[in-house]
């Protein structure tokens, strides 16, 4: 098989093929995380295993006779799992243009592949059966490596199929139990985020009256109904009622690097959404009773040492700090309305469905887990789910104002947090990412983010009797991950304390 148009194809379809897995279904649309994919999953990894096995077999041998119609045989499944596919996909989640169109270049350049490759298995179906070795030097070394690569990622798949049942997160109902009967008028600003979802869902299922406002109207409609959905809150009337404004509005931090342009989108997308909220909350007839306001423990700066910080600790000087601090004195401008404001300051949050975590998970899971510098860095974290209960338990707590620290009260080194989350997805994490290639790469983001780092206590929230479900960090990435052995979830991990305080028990 010594066509180089053929050979050339096939290439391209590898090329391709590498595109969609990496850049739409592990960074883009991050398959192998969401539950609803299993099935989709499954596909994948058997059509990449039947790839892997029709690479190598091109790569390295020549097959006749009845080799050559199991070759076929192979083939035909392929294209059959590949329909499959087609249909899974259209019917369980809404593919990106780009996708779409990366699927139809795919199809027409497999079907090339068949066009000038069915002749040549079709000669060698006529010959006598035999598995006859052959070598194209580099084409066949090329092939050898398309194959691996194709395979790896098929038994990924296949794995995290496996794995999907336990990634479903626990009921949402629960997590604001601790706003009892009362049925709150909410307006959520930046709803669509990985911390907005999951807080609307919680809502949403206790009944609680929604209105987001987001600028994507088309990931607005994924979001758990009933609810209002508004593009500008121009559109909320002066008489509208709205017990609590949770804004949480503001482009990501972590979302590519720190150049001039997005440290303004940074500073500009939080400011412009705050001064929003408090002009909304100036014409309104009837005032909001509190306003959440998302903040970060960036605020403190990177600390080396390792001091315990609290809501009355000093902050150092840095890029984050100056965002958050002058973010926060946007918020509290709604006190002069007699509004109580509450500024959350967020640490690292875990969920497999956003935030820094997804990011670290498909490195970790192919077995390069590293630790970032020393790894003596402290990473201040908190799970989503007590994240969102924290933000009922403000609520529900009128004498809790100002910063308040959202972190879980025990913070781990980044080496251990590395090891961790190694263990929970049972690969190795003994690599290392020195400090001087981060900084090359991240400049001020990798800092500030990476290897700067915070020891940050939730002072004011266990003094006024917050009781958090996710304290240890071996416990939580494992189930969040669904590593936990026995597949508990958050809400089955909660102890007494927490589950009394939720009205569980």
């Amino acid at each position: 098989m010594t066509d180089p148009v053929l050979w050339t194809l096939i290439f391209i379809q590898v090329a391709m093929g590498g595109f969609d897995t990496i850049v739409h279904h592990e960074m883009t649309e991050r398959l192998a995380w969401r539950p609803s994919q299993q099935r989709e999953l499954q596909l994948h990894g058997v059509r990449n295993l039947l790839y892997g096995l029709l690479f190598a077999t091109l790569a390295l041998f020549e097959v006749h006779g009845l080799f050559a119609i199991a070759a076929i045989v192979l083939v035909a499944i392929e294209l059959i799992v590949t329909l499959w596919d087609f249909v899974e996909e259209d019917m369980t989640r809404r593919l990106p243009a780009s996708e779409r169109i990366n699927h139809t270049l795919l199809t027409l350049n497999y079907g090339a592949i068949l066009v000038l490759l069915t002749p040549v298995f079709l000669g060698w179906s006529a010959l006598d059966s035999a598995i006859v070795r052959a070598d194209y030097g580099v084409l066949s070394d090329l092939a050898i490596l398309s194959a691996i690569a194709v395979a790896i990622f098929g038994l990924r798949d296949l794995a995290a199929a496996q794995r999907s049942p336990q990634l479903a997160p626990a009921r949402p109902g629960p997590l604001l139990n601790v706003l009892g009967r009362r049925r709150y008028r909410v307006l959520v600003t930046g709803g669509t985020g990985f911390i907005g979802t999951r807080l609307i869902e919680a809502l949403v299922c206790n009944g609680h009256r929604v209105i987001v406002q987001t600028r994507s109207a088309a990931r607005a409609a994924a979001l758990t109904p009933p609810l209002r959905i508004v593009t500008k809150l121009d559109q909320i009337a002066d008489d509208e009622q709205i017990d609590v404004i949770i804004n949480l509005a503001g482009d990501p931090v972590a979302a590519g690097l720190w150049t001039r342009r997005k440290r303004f989108r940074i500073l500009w997308s939080r400011l412009k959404a705050t001064d929003g909220v408090v002009r909304l909350i100036g014409r309104l007839e009837r005032k909001p009773e509190l306003l959440i306001n998302a903040s970060a423990i960036g605020w403190y700066g990177p600390r080396d040492d390792d001091g315990a910080l609290d809501e009355n600790s000093a902050a150092n000087d840095c890029f984050t700090h100056r965002v958050c601090a002058i973010w926060e004195d946007y918020a509290a401008r709604a006190r002069t309305f007699g509004v109580r404001v509450v500024c959350l300051r967020i640490g690292l949050v875990l969920g497999v469905e956003g935030g820094m975590l997804a990011n670290m998970l498909m490195p970790f899971e192919f077995g390069l887990g590293a630790r970032l510098g020393n790894g003596r860095q402290w990473m201040s974290w908190i799970s989503r789910d007590d994240l969102v209960r924290l933000i009922g338990h403000v609520a529900a707590t009128p004498a809790l104002q100002g910063p308040v620290n959202a972190t879980a009260p025990e913070p781990v080194r980044n080496m251990t947090f590395t090891r961790a989350l190694g263990k929970a997805l049972r690969r190795p994490a003994f690599l290392a990412a020195p400090a001087w290639l981060l900084r090359f790469l991240a400049g001020a983001l990798a800092e500030e983010l990476l290897i700067g780092g915070q020891r940050v206590m939730p002072a004011k929230a266990l003094a006024s009797g917050f009781r958090f479900a996710d304290t240890d960090l071996q416990d939580t990435l494992c189930a969040i991950t669904g590593g936990a052995e026995n597949g508990n979830k958050a809400a089955d991990r909660a102890g007494p304390d927490v589950a009394r305080q939720a009205g569980e028990i």
